[in-house]
């Protein structure tokens, strides 16, 4: 049987699929982008699925780049066109595609290129998956109560594959870490991980690196971008300036499992900056005291600091908060709920399951305040 028959035949199936929020567009060229394990292979092959039940849609033809078979017979040495044009498919879905594999596109209705960093082409409209927000995680969740859910959360992480596996996450992080990082990719995101959240700059990341690995400033550098690219890594800018950007990783559970380094304090705060990337809410961060968004209010990652003690800084800190305009300060918790004024700034605690919910449903429109370091 040809390949490209063998294909279009036999396309992958996928089971207990989970509906996530962001989905692919039903028309127009589509570029489907985001992290290693974000779940976008299986958002592809559930669109598959769903297309090949639906009336009056041609069937689409589904290639997996990174199938071996592909190894031995290229695509550029495949009648692809042809094929196109003989089996009249309006489809084509690219999925693993890395900018350059093809010098031009096929010639058909309509593409779904999947890749993790965003292609140049034009005419694609962009998609980004991110990996699960706490919402989507409850999906994947059965059963239990929001404390149970909860413990998962912190952890099974937000990649789909750990989120499914609950108790043995644990397994499924270190074959996710094998097969999906080069050897040189390990070491530095080992790096990475011992250090997430904390201000770094990418020679401090160079630095380190060599201190433990033979390994290129070359690769270090080419490498930090490609994971920012990639929506692996974020720096955040400061308001301080002088205090450098702050690091996080993609996935807190993901970079607890890579080092026993990662606190509880590291891994909460984790958590609540990568719920505001989710939530396309502009921020940066205030110096170590938490995070601000653009509408002035100061988010403070506190999981189990008492209500006494967090008024006692709050009252240290009010002459920061005043010099930076803040109106309102959200403090995250683990389970605590409080409100107190000082003066005329209100402060609430809130459980993180709860604010993460409620700060979905008020998110502003996309944009983040992220950057290149």
């Amino acid at each position: 049987m040809d390949l490209l028959e063998y294909y279009h035949d036999n396309p992958p199936q996928i089971e207990h699929f989970i509906v996530r929020k962001t989905s692919i567009p039903s028309s127009g060229n589509v570029n489907l982008y985001g992290a290693r394990g974000s779940g976008k292979t299986s958002l592809a092959l559930d669109y598959v699925d769903q297309t090949l039940k639906t009336q009056n849609v041609s069937k689409p033809l589904y290639i997996d780049l990174e199938d071996p078979n592909l190894i031995l017979n290229t695509l550029d040495s495949l009648p692809l066109q042809g094929y196109i044009d003989e089996q009249e498919i309006d489809e084509l879905i690219l999925d693993h595609y890395e900018e350059g594999m093809m010098e031009t596109f096929p010639r058909v209705k309509r593409i779904v290129v999947i890749s993790r960093i965003p292609i140049q082409t034009s005419g694609f409209t962009p998609v980004q998956l991110f990996p699960l927000d706490y919402e989507e995680f409850l999906a994947f969740e059965t059963g239990g109560t929001s404390t149970t859910g909860f413990n998962y959360f912190l952890k099974s992480g937000t990649l789909p594959a750990m989120a499914r596996q609950g108790k043995h996450a644990t397994l499924q992080m270190k074959q996710f870490f094998q097969q999906q990082f080069t050897p040189n990719e390990q070491a530095l995101i080992l790096i990475l991980a011992r250090y997430n959240t904390q201000p770094m700059t990418i020679h401090q990341i160079y630095t380190f690196t060599k201190e433990h690995f033979k390994i290129s400033k070359d690769f270090v550098y080419r490498a930090v971008k490609q994971f920012i690219d990639e929506g692996l890594l974020y720096f955040i800018d400061n308001v301080d300036k002088r205090s450098g950007k702050k690091m996080i990783l993609y996935d807190f559970a993901f970079a607890k499992y890579l080092t026993v380094h990662q606190p509880f304090g590291s891994q909460f705060d984790s958590m609540v900056a990568l719920t505001l990337l989710k939530h396309s809410v502009p921020f940066r961060t205030l110096g170590l005291h938490g995070y601000l968004s653009l509408n002035d209010e100061l988010i403070i990652p506190a999981p189990f600091e008492s209500e006494e003690i967090i008024w006692l800084k709050s009252h240290k800190k009010f002459t920061l908060f005043k010099k930076y305009g803040i109106r309102k300060v959200t403090i995250i918790t683990v389970a605590s709920s409080y409100a107190y004024t000082i003066e005329n700034l209100n402060f609430e605690a809130i459980p993180f399951y709860e604010w993460t919910i409620m700060h979905q449903e008020e998110r502003e429109e996309p944009s983040l305040e992220v950057s290149s370091v």
